[in-house]
């Protein structure tokens, strides 16, 4: 390459904080061109005879940080090809200089080469104007592309690129998700330099008090004890639980002593998802992930797997099932969506050398409650064309079935009897799945209405003073047709 760029730092002071080195590239008469000449030493090198060329004028052209940042890139690249040149940067190249990153990324492409010189970063001088030691743990996060998910409140936070108020609003709002609103903040300004300006406050003024600054950085003390938001710290709380002074009852579990759990409380969930109440529905997913989280630990107890394991198979499934989204396959609907869903599953059976397939039913769970079981057990019939055309010759064979039924019914064989009732409950399924009728959500909708209708009844033996065996049937029921009456009104 013929053409190259050095990028050198400012550090994060003033100009006596310069590496020798450094100094005598910026003023030994090179072209310098600087990101931003808003900068304690830039004054100073001034009178000592750098001559440069800033970029601060890109950011009123640019609408966004991402295309300033590319502009700034673009700019330095037809530079380079007159002549070499030095880009200066606050603090150290290599640190929160998103231009430098693009720098060296684009450089082969455009054949010239990124040479990185000397500087100070500022985190050394934030840490000492807050007098923390970084070997207690640390992030050091951008603030024009803060997180939430990437924050971790057991830890000393650095926000950099923190330019203005608004960003710093953005800043406030994120971090107000998981810090209380009084938490004590500092914005700190030219950190080890003369300038150096520390202003300490409760979170929810963060944004009052900040004003422009290209050399501001926002630091944000660990909080105390566990944050309950955090999946590490949920993670802990598991392992601590199976753990040495755990609970006796969790280091007693297994995989096959939670089996009835995990299934009670996914039907705690699909109950507040009818209920329709969102705060029930937050408590029971965090049942269901509280399974999750106990199998993984005893496979991490047992030196099997861990939570990172699972995570993966479940990362790794979602990109390779939905191509359209991490790839390049174009769908047009969720018909093709589901299309492309089952030909990943074909093709993952496929390279499972341990998966013997004998059957195309060899899929659906065998834990699955029946009626679950029959629906599946269906649907995968009907994959490969071994289905009713429609509904209303399925319900012929209902008619079939009853028939059959009642005729078992009548010689009073027991085991025929339930073999009948069987054969009649899966052709009513076949009815309701031609209908797009599922028969677990139908089933409990009439669950739900039988416990409405009989608490009525319930309510009517009560105020009458009478135990509820003294009742009829034919008085019961005369209670059931007022909760019917009740409900149509």
């Amino acid at each position: 390459m013929n053409h190259k760029i050095t990028v050198v730092g400012l550090g994060a002071g003033d100009i006596n904080q310069l590496p020798l080195g450094v100094y005598k590239q910026l003023i030994g008469g090179s072209r310098v061109f600087l990101r931003t000449k808003e900068h304690p030493a830039v004054d100073a090198l001034r009178r000592e005879g750098m001559d440069f060329t800033a970029l601060d004028d890109v950011y009123e052209r640019c609408s966004s940080f991402e295309k300033v940042y590319d502009e700034i890139v673009r700019i330095l690249f037809k530079e380079a090809g007159k002549g070499e040149l030095i880009y200066a940067v606050p603090g150290h190249p290599l640190v929160a200089e998103k231009t430098v990153q693009l720098l060296l990324e684009q450089g082969p492409a455009n054949e010239i080469g990124i040479e990185i010189g000397g500087g100070q970063s500022f985190i050394d001088a934030l840490f000492a104007a807050v007098k923390v030691d970084p070997i207690e743990g640390f992030q050091l996060l951008d603030g024009t592309a803060l997180q939430l998910k990437d924050i971790r409140t057991s830890q000393h936070l650095i926000i950099g690129q923190v330019y203005d108020a608004f960003i710093a609003s953005e800043v406030k709002l994120t971090l107000m998700e998981k810090y209380p609103v009084e938490h004590r903040v500092a914005i700190i300004s030219a950190a080890g330099s003369m300038e150096e300006k520390i202003t300490f406050l409760p979170l929810y003024e963060l944004d009052r008090q900040f004003a422009l600054d290209n050399l501001a950085s926002i630091y944000v003390p660990p909080l105390k004890g566990r944050d309950v938001r955090d999946f590490s710290a949920l993670r802990q709380i598991i392992a601590d639980l199976r753990g040495p002074g755990g609970c006796p009852w969790d280091k007693e579990q297994t995989h096959l002593s939670l089996k009835k759990y995990l299934i009670e409380e996914c039907y705690e969930v699909l109950e507040a998802i009818d209920e329709k109440d969102d705060g029930h529905l937050v408590e029971e997913l965090g049942d269901v992930l509280l399974q999750v989280m106990l199998h993984a630990q005893i496979g991490e107890d047992e030196g099997l797997f861990q939570i990172e394991d699972v995570i993966e198979a479940l990362a790794s499934k979602m990109i390779r099932r939905h191509p359209h989204v991490f790839g390049d396959v174009k769908v047009s609907g969720s018909e093709d969506v589901m299309k492309n869903w089952q030909c990943v599953k074909a093709m993952e059976r496929s390279g499972n050398a341990q998966e013997e397939i004998h059957s195309m039913l060899d899929g659906i769970a065998k834990g699955l409650p029946a009626l679950l079981r029959a629906y599946e057990l269906q649907k995968k019939a009907a994959k490969a064309g071994f289905d009713w055309p429609n509904a209303r010759q399925a319900w012929d064979k209902v008619r079939e079935e009853c028939a059959e039924f009642t005729e078992e019914m009548e010689r009073g064989r027991q085991e025929e009897q339930a073999a009948e009732f069987g054969d009649l409950l899966f052709a009513m399924i076949n009815v309701g799945r031609l209908m797009a009728i599922h028969p677990e959500d139908a089933l409990e909708k009439t669950n739900r209405k039988f416990i409405r209708r009989f608490r009525v009844i319930e309510d009517e033996v009560k105020k009458s003073g009478r135990p509820i065996e003294d009742f009829s049937l034919e008085e019961l029921d005369n209670f059931w047709n007022l909760a019917k009456k009740q409900e149509d009104r």
